[in-house]
């Protein structure tokens, strides 16, 4: 049949999608590839068979049954990359509870609103990382913890809070250490947690993820096992994956690149998972790959560009490294060509997604044209439709066209967390996902994102919703008005701005207005420039024109 000139595309593939849960597949993949290398914490010291792996998931899942966590309830994870997360990610998928990834870079309005919103009744938290307290700021927002019996916790703030589980061998008041709650994996056999899974669809909620909100507070895209699990697979089949694979995981487990891209990608091939530090460090990454032979790496471009950076990158065999996924920001053309040369990755391929995508909707392949890879970000997913429309007639463009970029599949998260409005805000009756991204499609099926529709911020690899920052901003007294732009970056390819204009009589200073922020909003969200002014440039309808500010910030800023 003859291609039609619209910008639509349909990912056909002979590869089905997966119609079982995390819990099944990491179960069947356990016994195919039992002696395998399955988790390499190296940080840790930890290194685990997928046969190791399983009786620690098993011993995880069978504790958390014991102490009252059951279907549909949500367990929250506040941690940096450590074997821990992934225990807890396949623990609560085998019990059908509802995995809460939170930020580590949360602050404590942010820790609170999303253990209130999601309902968490249990959450497991890393005692410390660099400069965040996890347990003073868990204190900070239940008092009531310290005088609290471990996993009995009663709460006014956050009532449906029973447990708190502390990733650290010494005990802390009102907290379960990680060893004292894998002691009540006794109260339940592995016979019940086999039927536990017998329970359990596919299409179950399993995984909430917050993503900064344009209109105040983050909203919780809520992920089916169906909508991650093959969206890692897929990822992961396009790579041409295999057991014999070892790839280094240096991105954030509690975004969907690190817990699905990641661990779920190599948990459905058999592949070895390689965690090279809690966060990301340059030299711990080229150490990793070089010691463990890792055949794959992940990272955002900027990580990419710090290995390469490295003082002492020479010194590091990347021979083995053939693939990886770049995502996160169009990775610049001299970056490319020395990640396929001098890192010996002549396969990287870009992804490019959302959230509430799973996250990958497009990818570009092993055998795409360099140009390709530096320009675009790919074509649609197996099993996914992809169609770019004019924003104001939702009718689709011709090839070539800028309009928005829209996703439909088994890749669309259920909806928003108890927010039906911004669902139908976001997810049309057709069940098409509307990304805000305008992008353009070639007649190869190749696309490219030009713009967004909304103001979003994107610092290295960080979406950031400036109405976010300006409500929280506007908590402070001496600010009357208020409003949050985007600036480019050569390290983080955007910074954030703040235009405020001060209440009459009130005097205040840029270091002033970020230390109200320091603590309360997370390190990234905090704006790097403050202007003070009068005014604001307006449309003739009263509007800011935040596009005007930009031209004027740069100008000033001379970036």
């Amino acid at each position: 049949m003859e291609k039609l000139n619209i910008s639509y595309a349909c990912g056909v593939s002979d590869r089905p999608l997966l119609g079982i849960t995390i819990g099944e597949i990491f179960d069947r993949i356990a016994v195919r590839y039992g002696d395998n290398d399955a988790l390499i914490s190296r940080h840790q010291d930890i290194r685990y068979s997928y046969s190791e792996l399983k009786e620690k998931v098993d011993e995880c899942a069978r504790s958390l049954s014991t102490l009252g966590l059951k279907k549909s309830d949500r367990i929250g994870i506040w941690s940096n990359n450590r074997a821990e997360w992934l225990i807890t990610q396949l623990a609560s998928a085998k019990l059908g509870a509802i995995l809460v990834n939170i930020n580590p870079a949360y602050r404590l309005h942010e820790l609170e609103f999303a253990l209130k919103q999601s309902a968490c009744k249990f959450i497991v938290i890393e005692d410390r990382f660099k400069y965040s307290d996890y347990t003073g700021m868990m204190y900070d927002v239940v008092p009531e913890l310290k005088e609290s019996e471990p996993g009995k916790l009663d709460s006014k703030t956050l009532p449906e809070l029973t447990a708190v589980i502390r990733i650290h061998p010494e005990p802390s008041p009102g907290m379960l250490t990680w060893k004292q709650m894998l002691g009540f994996a006794d109260g339940k056999s592995a016979a019940q947690l086999s039927k536990f899974q017998e329970g359990l669809s596919f299409d179950d909620p399993i995984n909430i993820q917050y993503t900064s909100g344009t209109t105040g507070m983050p909203k919780g895209a809520t992920l089916s096992h169906h909508n991650i699990l093959n969206n890692g697979f897929m990822v992961a089949e396009n790579m041409e994956l295999t057991d014999r694979d070892r790839l280094v995981l240096p991105v954030p487990l509690y975004h969907c690149f690190g817990m699905v891209l990641g661990n779920l990608g190599a948990i459905t091939h058999g592949a070895t998972l390689i965690y090279p530090g809690e966060g990301f460090d340059a030299g711990s990454v080229l150490k990793a790959v070089h010691e463990e032979k890792a055949t794959v790496l992940f990272g955002v471009p900027t990580m990419f560009i710090a290995e390469l950076e490295h003082p002492d990158f020479k010194e590091f065999d990347l021979e083995s490294l053939r693939t990886g996924i770049m995502a996160g920001a169009l990775c610049p053309v001299e970056v490319m060509k020395k990640v396929n040369t001098l890192m010996h990755m002549e396969k990287v391929e870009i992804a490019y997604g959302m959230t509430e995508t799973s996250p990958v909707s497009t990818q570009t392949r092993a055998d795409a044209p360099f140009e390709k890879r530096v320009s675009t970000v790919g074509k649609v997913l197996p099993h996914t439709e992809v169609k770019i429309v004019d924003p104001e007639t939702n009718r689709v463009v011709a090839i070539g066209e800028t309009g928005e970029l829209c996703t439909r599949g088994y890749c669309v998260m259920l909806g928003y967390w108890n927010d039906e409005e911004k669902t139908r805000e976001t997810i049309d009756e057709a069940r098409w996902l509307h990304t805000g991204d305008l992008a353009t499609m070639d007649e190869e099926g190749y696309i490219s994102i030009v713009g967004r529709i909304k103001d979003m911020v994107i610092r290295g690899g960080e979406n950031i919703y400036p109405r976010e920052i300006e409500e929280y901003l506007y908590g402070n007294p001496k600010i009357a008005a208020v409003q949050v732009i985007g600036v480019p970056d050569e390290k983080f390819g955007e910074e954030l701005m703040a235009w405020i204009r001060l209440h009459e009589g009130t005097v205040a200073d840029a270091d002033e207005i970020r230390d109200f922020c320091k603590g309360n909003i997370a390190h990234y969200k905090i704006p790097r420039y403050i202007k003070f002014t009068d005014e604001f440039p307006m449309t003739v309808t009263g509007k800011v024109r935040k596009v005007e500010m930009r031209e004027i910030s740069v100008k000033e800023l001379g970036l």
